[in-house]
């Protein structure tokens, strides 16, 4: 009977689900598809530059050159995202959340559009362009879904939802895996097609999210219209009395006295947010730095140390790529019975014990011939530990954490910290594995454990919380300083009133 009564509950919410579909596919998905899109096709691209500067000067490119133009092709996507992140808060302040993705849709047709003529241009300046351009969408996507999808979700949805953008991440991740396939578009001849996709994606956004109403909340605390609030709720949480929902968000716009744009400098100079953004940080920073890189890096040469022929091993990683994709799915179905902190330090937990598993068979590698095989099992198993736990419940963690205020600046310094972090890992991590090889994982195994016991002593559990209740806790550590004052003020005076 109970189970009959929540699935007729989640029916009211069908608006809701396919409002977050439609955005997922033009936020969180790009970000993803473009971080395993550029795999497959970089001999070609490679080849292709080599080719385009020999009809212009006449000469191969030097190698030092092609290394040079291939990795700024290839980071020009971090600084594009940075700049995205950094301006979404101006941008989602002046248009909304639905006109400012509205409008990001169009950049993905562009740069699907220079990627596809590049070829027949004979530029491959177009492709770094086109680059710079989705690193800019994308950085700009991802934050206007985790705001958007943070602002619609009812209390009890509010984890499954904030956990639907590392799943469209990770969808993301295994279509540009499949895409790049040579039986796709993983050819020579065929490579400036990849781009195809989010050019679609987009253009299905743009045709369909004008349907879909702007977040209740920001209606109601920015905007002041009570009525479109209404119409809002009713569309994506039912036709029911909201009432108490609506109640609920003007204690928040109490409690902040009036609603307003914060700036990035006001939220970085206000004490009530200080440890929010400590722990939004240095969670971010956490996931960044917990071996999801070092595991894609050594996955190609672990298969093929487990003995798969070269041509097999694209398939094997896709199977990571899909098993990754099972992970965050998992983890958006356990997050509201659990908990995020739950989720967070138990994936942690078996994380290190894994990486330190993943170690000694590495090091192990040659000397048994079944070690290659247990280096595969844990790759995999060390994945669906990622997606299941942190990668998920971090997300929707650090958008709980903020009220509608200080939210979106929130997150442009989040940003600005994922990007900024992307790029260097990107330029150094090769040589910090050079150096240390498979040793690597003893630095993320530290920094996971440091980590994870920053997170169980200052991070509370937001589950089922209201924005008040878990800024009221957070406060004990923003004021500590002041509650101790006023403690020994209090004591100072009941003694000196006995005496």
């Amino acid at each position: 009977m109970q189970s009959r009564m929540s699935k007729r509950g989640l029916v009211h919410y069908r608006g809701l689900f396919l409002m977050i579909s439609i955005l997922g596919i033009g936020g969180m998905f790009q970000y993803g598809f473009h971080i395993s899109v550029m795999n497959s096709p970089s001999p070609y691209i490679k080849q292709f530059i080599n080719q385009s500067w020999i009809e212009r000067y006449e000469t191969p490119v030097p190698e030092r050159t092609l290394t040079f133009i291939w990795s700024m092709i290839v980071s020009v996507f971090s600084i594009g995202g940075l700049i995205g992140s950094t301006a979404s808060g101006y941008l989602m302040g002046i248009a909304g959340k639905k006109k400012c993705q509205l409008f990001n849709c169009f950049l993905p047709l562009i740069s699907t559009g220079l990627m596809g003529l590049s070829l027949k241009a004979g530029y491959f300046e177009m492709i770094m362009v086109g680059r710079f351009l989705s690193g800019f969408y994308a950085g700009l996507g991802v934050n206007i879904h985790a705001h958007y999808a943070g602002e619609c979700a009812p209390r009890k949805l509010r984890g499954f939802l904030n956990t639907t953008g590392p799943l469209f991440v990770t969808l993301g991740k295994l279509c540009g895996q499949i895409v790049g396939l040579r039986e796709i578009f993983g050819t020579e001849s065929r490579w400036p097609l990849l781009l195809l996709v989010t050019g679609v994606t987009s253009l299905v956004q743009l045709v369909a999210l004008p349907f879909f109403p702007e977040s209740p909340p920001y209606l109601l605390l920015n905007k002041g219209d009570k009525e479109g609030c209404v119409r809002a709720l009713k569309q994506l949480w039912g036709d029911r009395d909201h009432q108490v929902h609506i109640e609920e968000m003007l204690k928040e716009q109490t409690a902040i006295k009036k609603s307003r744009n914060m700036s990035v400098l006001e939220l970085l100079r206000d004490p009530s947010q200080r440890w929010q953004l400590f722990v939004m940080i240095g969670m971010i920073l956490s996931l960044q730095l917990s071996g999801a890189n070092a595991i894609y890096f050594y996955s190609y040469d672990v298969f093929q140390g487990a003995g798969f022929p070269q041509d097999q091993i694209t398939y094997v990683s896709l199977g990571v790529g899909a098993f990754e994709f099972v992970s965050a799915m998992i983890c958006s179905l356990l997050i509201d019975s659990f908990g995020r902190k739950i989720l967070i330090l138990g994936g942690y937990g078996l994380m290190v014990l894994t990486l330190g598993l993943l170690t000694v068979t590495l090091s192990l590698q040659s000397t048994y011939t079944w070690m290659p095989n247990c280096s595969v099992a844990l790759i995999f198993l060390f994945i669906f530990l990622y997606g299941a736990g942190p990668a998920g419940a971090t997300v929707s963690t650090c958008v709980e954490i903020f009220s509608q205020t200080p939210r979106v600046p929130a997150f442009v310094i989040s940003g600005c910290f994922s990007w900024v972090g992307l790029y260097i890992l990107g330029m150094i991590f090769p040589y910090v594995v050079e150096t240390l090889q498979q040793y690597c994982f003893i630095l993320f195994i530290v920094v996971i454990l440091i980590s994870s016991t920053l997170i169980f002593l200052l991070v509370p559990e937001t589950k089922g919380k209201s924005i008040s209740q878990i800024s009221e806790e957070f406060n004990k550590l923003n004021f500590r300083k002041k509650r101790l004052l006023n403690k020994a003020t209090d004591l100072q005076y009941d003694l000196s009133t006995k005496l």
